[in-house]
């Protein structure tokens, strides 16, 4: 059965991090329009909902990992006032896009996008308050080892959010769903993206990815704690929540 470090947008050879860097360099400039057009623009209500269940704890350190273009970033910041939020991503034309956006939101000082690879990621252990990634985890080279890395850099107490897409759980919506990924979306992103192999990576690797209680045994597995999920859109998209165990007078005292 494949798993997500198997599927690759290209190749069976080279690392799946070079490939995805290089295809996400590739799409950069229609990868805002295809999120839009793809999710009929519904993924700004999710990206909205998992914001709100952030802003409940109240982080003022935040790390965005797989930032992307930077909208979960942008969308942090303006609901979190005072928040300093670090994006990082493999793909640096991503990322420049990202920090134009930041600079015509008039957030430059508050965020800081910068390229990192999240199986090293370059910050000392519990460094911020809360680690997001949005629809990003299924693009890790070895999934186990990235939520090891994002659960050190998180602060005692701290939070993780991992917004994904996924496959809906329960008929028709699972039919329709899968007729839509595997045969619209490659359409479309041939028509507008100068590379279609990506959009037929896209429904591959979410169906790869573990979900619903699989994802949340990965995160117990990392040394997380209170892991909770909901699911929007009969389950097209998954929000994952956990935290970083607290410890205080030798005892943990779980938060979440």
């Amino acid at each position: 059965m494949p798993t997500p470090e198997t599927i690759k947008p290209y190749d069976g050879e080279r690392p799946k991090a070079t490939q995805v860097e290089e295809m996400f360099n590739s799409i950069a400039t229609a990868y805002d329009f295809m999120n839009r057009a793809m999710t009929l623009g519904i993924d700004k209500l999710w990206r909205a909902r998992a914001v709100k269940m952030v802003k409940k704890q109240n982080p003022q350190k935040l790390l965005d990992v797989a930032t992307g273009t930077g909208d979960l970033a942008i969308s942090l910041a303006r609901k979190l006032p005072g928040a300093a939020i670090t994006g990082i991503d493999l793909s640096e034309k991503m990322l420049a896009i990202g920090r134009t956006k930041v600079e015509k939101a008039g957030l430059a000082g508050r965020i800081t996008l910068a390229k990192a690879d999240c199986l090293a990621l370059p910050f000392a252990d519990g460094e911020f308050d809360c680690v997001t990634v949005a629809y990003g985890v299924r693009n890790f080279e070895n999934l186990d080892r990235g939520y090891r890395e994002m659960a050190r850099v998180l602060k005692p107490g701290g939070m993780l959010c991992v917004i994904e897409l996924s496959v809906p759980p329960y008929q028709p919506y699972r039919s329709i769903y899968n007729f839509y990924t595997r045969h619209i979306i490659p359409t479309v992103g041939r028509i507008v993206s100068s590379d279609p192999c990506a959009y037929t990576y896209l429904p591959r690797s979410i169906a790869a990815m573990p979900q619903g209680g699989r994802m949340l045994q990965i995160m117990d597995h990392a040394g997380l704690t209170g892991t909770t999920l909901r699911r929007f859109t009969f389950g097209v998209c998954t929000v994952y929540i956990a935290f970083k165990p607290e410890k205080e007078s030798g005892d943990a005292t779980l938060r979440g």
